[in-house]
């Protein structure tokens, strides 16, 4: 055991230090600080006020750019980690080492969790520590709002492993990722919000809570809804969720089942 972890832990740090040589982390957390501290400050910009004033309504925005962001970086991320090994022709070097495949898409996994987890904390961070004077609630909502955006990261990441354990070349591998973001971001709640009005809401509202589990964004937009009342007025979903099914430990279950069963699958075509 203390072996396989061993092996686990050198892959993934191999996989993290190439990530941070090719700038990747820093990009990353770029990113996330530059949206999140204007979003911050001019958050509250259509009610004449700007500036840091309040934690709800920049944690309201940064759940609607989280959910079109990290879903895209954590897709762009991991979407040629095993094909892109295959194609430059060192998948077989590393295989010859003894190693399991298992371990290498578990080690790789871990490292690129790493390197997506170390971004989202620095990125998201620095906007925190402008709300370090708000109180303890307040930075406990914001802590549970960057945890579930690690979480929706880490699924996007296993989606990410699977498409490229699937794909045959680096250029499908990259459709694959697109057509994934479109699916799970853009076209999964056009298709749901179709639905309910062709049915005309007979019966289908009763269905609509479980549905939208099936989408892991719309499982963060939830985690994030009923953690905040302000929050949860703005996005109306409050009306239609029942309370019972947005425990929090309930949604960050259907998180982890979402992170396993890419990574489960992806096991099972690349062994």
């Amino acid at each position: 055991m203390s072996i396989v972890l061993r092996q686990i832990t050198a892959i993934a740090g191999k996989e993290f230090r190439d990530r941070v040589r090719n700038r990747w982390v820093w990009v990353i957390a770029t990113v996330f600080a530059g949206f999140a501290l204007a979003i911050a400050y001019f958050g509250a910009a259509s009610e004449g006020q700007v500036g840091f004033r309040s934690i709800d309504v920049t944690i309201a925005s940064l759940v609607s750019l989280v959910t079109y962001l990290i879903p895209l970086i954590a897709l762009v991320l991991g979407f040629d980690v095993i094909v892109g090994e295959r194609e430059r022709g060192t998948m077989e070097l590393l295989l010859a080492l003894p190693v399991t495949r298992g371990e290498v898409l578990v080690g790789k996994f871990v490292g690129l969790a790493a390197t997506l987890t170390v971004a989202t904390v620095l990125g998201f961070g620095l906007a925190g520590a402008a709300f370090l004077t708000a109180g303890g609630d307040a930075l406990f909502h914001y802590a549970g709002f960057v945890a579930s955006a690690i979480l929706l990261g880490l699924v996007f990441l296993a989606i990410a492993v699977l498409l490229s354990v699937l794909a045959s070349d680096r250029a499908r591998a990259s459709g694959y990722a697109v057509g994934a973001w479109f699916l799970f971001v853009i076209v999964f709640d056009l298709v749901l919000l179709g639905g309910l009005i062709a049915l005309g809401g007979s019966g289908a509202g009763d269905a609509l809570p479980w549905l939208l589990l099936a989408n892991p964004t719309d499982v963060f937009r939830i985690l994030n809804v009923f953690s905040l009342d302000q929050v949860g007025s703005m996005y109306g979903l409050a009306t239609v969720f029942p309370p019972a099914l947005a425990n929090p430990a309930v949604l960050g279950g259907v998180m982890a089942g979402w992170i396993a069963a890419p990574l489960a699958l992806a096991y099972w075509r690349f062994k």
